[in-house]
């Protein structure tokens, strides 16, 4: 078992089993492998049970009373996912990072992720012995392979970090701090190109104290954080590897959490990948992989294996996790504490919120009218020039057009094509060309009307817009419908879920900064209402419209620090408690709410990928958040899609729709990532 260093826990889910006697444990293995066919349940229930130490002794033990070798045995008997588990565990860790770098740039082509995986990951001392270990397994030098495999600047940044050398001096120097800050600012975000050199000597090299401090602080300096430099300034197998290094700097556990994540989300699983990091993480840090996996995914790591594989796999990797964390949205202590810091980090950036259409330079409205006309004029459509013009002028410049094309032809725009463009690439364009707080009412008009409410819709505009976006939606809805916005949503919702919609449609949430005192008090009011508070006082009734007030009226930075002290006084996240205790349409309001708080581009995300995953597409909600978003804040949508669903928004897009439609939400998305 690896030992913590002293006055640390230790954090693995694998301990020294008791009265360990190895050559009882050789001789219950030789059993289980002997005759026809193999006992696989003994073998996994004896080597998941054992440490690492112990195991080694278990094949020094095997080989003097049978004179056989082992994990050779072993390989003979199993076969596939399990094997492959299995043998991993009876490798000492440094051979098994060795087995899994050689196999990753062995044959044709190379496993990049796992290059990064593991040397972004690794101590000092853990990275001298794999050298070693490959060394003394291959008789070939790993430095020398890892070049002969890969070029540039990935290339690079992997040699320095097969160094080994990163510094370990607890000593910050404040000085250096600034420096470093200032040097990375202006080799990527103040220069024309980037000075990649700069990347890869500080983050290769300055110790992960200096560097969380320099994170920090580049943070302040830039109003970004540096993974928003990093992707914005560098680019394929180099980015990724630098961002795998600013996470592993973060939080080991949370990087070895979101692989394991991916490993298993959607259809298939990486089993390669969950194999390495169960059997390399289980005596190093697999409780604080678990509790923070628990804290992100709302799931436990446990249950997403048991659903994930299947036969000795599962059990074996079961085995290796350690226990199930699926405790309603509890923390562990560590949890809550990762909880707490994330909301910390929500607090304090102030990324640069961007679009992906901006205004077209040297904008012509008369030009751009007359190619509209003639586009629609005739025989067919030529929905591509159409497409175009749209997809790149900024809704200013589109009500110029339409004002230019009713000057010089007479004729209405919106008019003109709704009669030459369908289905949804219509909807599409139609919402394109009209003014945000018109296009917003329309949307809200449509989820009312008819038979059925659009619940998705109307929480999906309310929860997100500003003030003044709110205050330009119900000038707008009047206008157009002749009804105020709050009589229709009175008409057409009712209970709880009307109030929350009315509240938010009054554009009243509070614009100032945090009051701790406060949010203190708001806290205890969500503490009680979700019914996880120690001593809950006053009537429910009340407590409700409290609840609701705090949600609906409450600035985002006070929010912030709300469910900041949430975490402190209940262990949970408040998220998560309300998926818990609460239900239907007031539960999925107040989820909008808290994740607008948390990562307004995220939630977004959120809803564009589960619009397009599955069976079908929902058009209707990919329109809305490609035209709504388009102007606000659709690029960095697009990064947070990439970094939670490891594929670009464009990639989504391409495989999910087709023809015009397709080409005009591919050139609002603006880009491949």
């Amino acid at each position: 078992m690896a030992k913590p260093a002293q006055g640390v826990r230790y954090r693995g889910s694998i301990h020294d089993h008791p009265d360990f006697e190895p050559n009882q444990d050789a001789e219950a293995l030789y059993n289980a492998m002997k005759g026809f066919g193999s006992d696989k349940e003994a073998i996994l229930e004896l080597i998941t049970s054992r440490s690492n130490r112990q195991r080694q002794e278990v094949c020094q033990s095997y080989k003097s009373l049978y004179g056989k070798d082992l994990i050779a045995d072993l390989k003979y008997e199993l076969t596939g996912k399990f094997e492959r588990l299995i043998v991993g565990l009876m490798r000492p860790l440094a051979y098994c990072d060795a087995k899994e770098i050689k196999d990753a740039i062995s044959g044709i082509g190379t496993d990049e992720k796992c290059l990064i995986e593991i040397l972004a990951s690794r101590t000092n001392e853990q990275i001298h012995q794999l050298a070693a270990a490959y060394k003394d397994a291959y008789e070939r030098d790993l430095e020398s392979d890892v070049i002969g495999d890969t070029s540039g600047h990935f290339q690079k940044m992997l040699v320095v970090l097969l160094q080994g050398t990163r510094e370990e001096d607890d000593v910050v120097s404040e000085d250096l701090v600034q420096q470093d800050v200032q040097d990375l600012y202006e080799a990527g975000e103040l220069k024309w190109g980037t000075d990649e050199a700069q990347f890869i000597y500080i983050l290769g090299n300055r110790s992960k104290q200096h560097l969380h401090l320099v994170f920090d602080e580049y943070l302040k300096t830039t109003g970004k954080p540096i993974e928003a430099s990093i992707r914005g300034e560098l680019s394929g197998d180099f980015e990724k590897l630098m961002l795998a290094v600013v996470k592993c700097v973060r939080s080991t556990p949370e990087y070895f959490a979101e692989r394991l994540f991916k490993a298993m989300k959607g259809l298939g699983t990486r089993d390669n990948t969950l194999i390495r990091i169960m059997v390399t993480r289980s005596e190093l840090d697999m409780l604080d992989i678990r509790e923070i996996f628990r804290t992100k995914y709302e799931k436990s790591l446990y249950s997403m294996i048991k659903n994930d594989t299947s036969g000795e796999y599962k059990k074996a990797l079961l085995k290796l996790c350690g226990g199930d964390d699926d405790a309603a949205g509890q923390f562990f202590p560590e949890a809550a504490q990762v909880a707490y810091q994330m909301w910390e980090l929500s607090a304090v950036s102030r990324v640069e919120m961007k679009g992906t259409v901006r205004p077209a330079n040297d904008f012509n409205p008369d030009a751009d009218a007359k190619a509209l006309r003639k586009a629609m004029k005739g025989l067919g459509t030529d929905e591509d020039t159409i497409i175009d013009i749209i997809t790149h002028r900024s809704n200013a410049q589109r009500q110029q057009i339409r004002q230019t094309f009713k000057s010089h032809f007479g004729r209405d725009l919106m008019a003109d094509l709704k009669s030459e463009v369908s289905g949804d690439l219509a909807r599409l364009i139609l919402g394109l060309m009209m003014p945000p707080a018109h296009y917003d009412a329309k949307q809200l008009k449509k989820a009312m009307e008819g038979a059925g409410t659009d619940e998705k819709a109307l929480i999906e505009i309310l929860a997100t817009r500003t003030n003044a976006e709110i205050h330009a939606i119900n000038e707008a809805y009047k206008e157009d419908y002749h009804k105020s916005l709050e009589d229709a949503l009175s008409s057409d919702t009712s209970g709880h879920f009307k109030r929350i919609l009315i509240s938010l449609a009054t554009g009243n949430r509070e614009e100032g900064g945090e009051d701790r005192d406060q949010a203190g008090e708001d806290a205890q009011v969500a503490a009680e209402i979700l019914e996880i508070a120690d001593t809950p006082s006053g009537d429910k009734t009340s407590l409700e419209t409290r609840f609701m007030t705090i949600l609906c009226t409450r600035s985002f930075p006070h929010l912030r620090r709300v469910f900041q002290e949430f975490i402190k006084k209940t262990n949970y996240d408040v998220e998560h408690v309300i998926k818990k205790e609460m239900s239907g349409d007031v539960r999925d309001a107040f989820v909008a709410i808290v994740q607008s708080v948390k990562n307004k581009p995220l939630f977004f995300a959120d809803k564009l990928y589960k619009s397009m995953k599955g069976a079908g597409t929902d058009e209707k909600t990919l329109t809305r958040i490609m035209v709504s978003r388009s102007e606000t804040d659709l690029l960095n949508i697009r990064r947070e899609f990439i970094e939670k669903y490891d594929k670009s928004l464009h990639q989504a897009i391409e495989g999910d729709t087709s023809g015009d439609f397709r080409k005009a939400l591919l050139a609002l998305c603006g880009g491949e990532d």
